[in-house]
């Protein structure tokens, strides 16, 4: 029986990786951490591997133990990993785990700073579909698939999104570093994560060092409307196989919508062709792809007017995302509101990388907890400044949860496009029942 332990096992990665871990032959797992919230929580406790109490406890960790996988939330001197490494025990990152777990198969690796989740989980729909067995790690609940990472001793490929945030708190390199691809998608980059990349040459940089870290021969598929990944393609190693790709532009009709998603769909085709998946089979079958959770869902719709809800948080998302509801209802009022959550989003320094993000929306919210700026410990900003940098004059800033609610609640919702877009909850808000209220108190008799 091989025992493996994770510390800060809450986490929406690294509780997916413990599920997938304890559903192997072989394996028992166990793991701790501080605080644990739904979904995290029920899925654990519904497969018995919830901690039985909450906390560290360094007398757990013993030499027994075959592996410790250490997850983000995690710090350098976290008590349980002190002991670990007095015990000299193999500790894993997450990312990893995750190669060693897959180092015999072809991996196939998407990167870039927007639609990652939304062209992995692609990918792992139209394989599916077909019958390709595949591992798998995606940053999204996809239809269909139990969780959000799957181990197996019998898929000859692996599927990992790959973020290019920090491995752990021992590993300050990116992620996806770790991968070492056969086949890698970037879809673009736009400076974002300005805590851990404070210039965006750095950030870029990290980008060229994923591609050098390709397995020999491999095939490096990227946006070729993208300067600076055209540039890491001309420079890139000579043995490896650069594809550039833009948006889809066939007649096969697709349930989802948007320009980026069309460039995310070819960028997807091109990655299971290069494992022999026919194109016309991958249209086929992409073309009932409704899309990730979180990732431009529709959530709410009446006979006039129809609301989704969307991860986006770092700018070129949502430009991305609130263009794209723009373009898909051009009659329609578009109300868009998004919330400031991530260590970037609420920098003062790198607020002006917003501008104009939200410039097609007819009424756009722009929320921001100041206790959530306290609480990670940066300079506190101001509603003025946010307004400021957003640069359009339809922005208006709030707060207070209650206060943004409370005028979204005042606005008409006759022929209007409602989108809510957030990689936090606006402080305790169910967004789909506020959707369905705020849809249906203006609903045409």
């Amino acid at each position: 029986m091989t025992r493996i332990h994770f510390i800060a096992i809450g986490g929406a990665a690294m509780h997916n990786l413990a599920l997938a871990v304890a559903s192997k032959a072989g394996y028992r797992v166990t793991g701790s951490d501080d605080e644990i919230f739904d979904p995290a929580l029920s899925h654990l406790r519904d497969a018995g591997l919830l901690p039985d109490e909450m906390g560290w406890h360094p007398e757990r960790i013993t030499p027994d133990i075959d592996a410790i996988i250490l997850g983000m939330h995690a710090r350098e001197d976290n008590p349980e990993l002190v002991r670990a490494r007095e015990l000299g025990l193999k500790i894993y990152s997450f990312p990893e785990y995750l190669y060693e777990q897959t180092k015999d198969k072809t991996r196939i690796v998407v990167g870039g700073s927007h639609g990652k989740t939304t062209t992995t989980s692609m990918i792992l729909y139209v394989l599916q579909r077909l019958g390709i067995e595949a591992d798998y790690m995606v940053g999204a609940q996809i239809e269909g698939f139990e969780r959000m990472v799957r181990l197996s001793d019998t898929a000859k490929y692996a599927v990992f999104e790959g973020d290019e945030y920090l491995t752990s708190p021992l590993d300050l390199r990116s992620k996806f570093l770790w991968y070492h691809p056969h086949v890698a998608i970037l879809t673009g980059i736009a400076w974002d994560h300005i805590n851990v990349f404070p210039t965006f040459p750095q950030y870029v940089d990290t980008f060229r060092q994923f591609v050098d870290s390709f397995e020999p021969n491999g095939t490096f598929i990227y946006y070729e409307g993208d300067e600076n990944l055209r540039q890491i393609a001309e420079h890139a190693r000579k043995d490896i196989t650069c594809v550039p790709y833009n948006a889809y532009e066939g007649d096969v009709e697709m349930q989802v919508f948007g320009r980026h998603n069309m460039q995310n769909l070819q960028a997807a085709m091109l990655a299971c062709r290069s494992i022999g998946v026919k194109s016309e089979d991958f249209y086929r079958e992409i073309s009932t792809f409704t899309g990730a959770s979180n990732r431009l869902e529709k959530i709410y719709e009446t006979a006039d007017s129809v609301a989704y809800k969307d991860f986006a948080h770092s700018p070129s998302k949502l430009k991305a995302t609130v263009n794209a509801v723009r373009e898909r209802y051009p009659e329609k009022k578009l109300v868009a509101a998004m919330e400031l959550h991530t260590f970037s989003s609420l920098m003062a320094d790198f607020l002006p990388q917003y501008k104009g993000c939200m410039a097609e929306a007819d009424v756009a919210c722009v929320y921001f907890n100041p206790k959530v700026i306290e609480h990670k410990r940066l300079t506190p900003i101001t509603t003025e400044e946010v307004r400021a940098a957003f640069g359009s004059k339809n922005v208006q800033v709030f707060t207070d949860s209650l206060a943004l609610q409370s005028y979204l609640r005042s606005l008409d919702y006759q022929e209007t496009a409602l989108l809510m877009m957030s990689s936090g909850t606006f402080d305790g808000v169910n967004v789909k029942a506020l959707a369905e209220e705020l849809l249906n108190k203006n609903t045409k008799k």
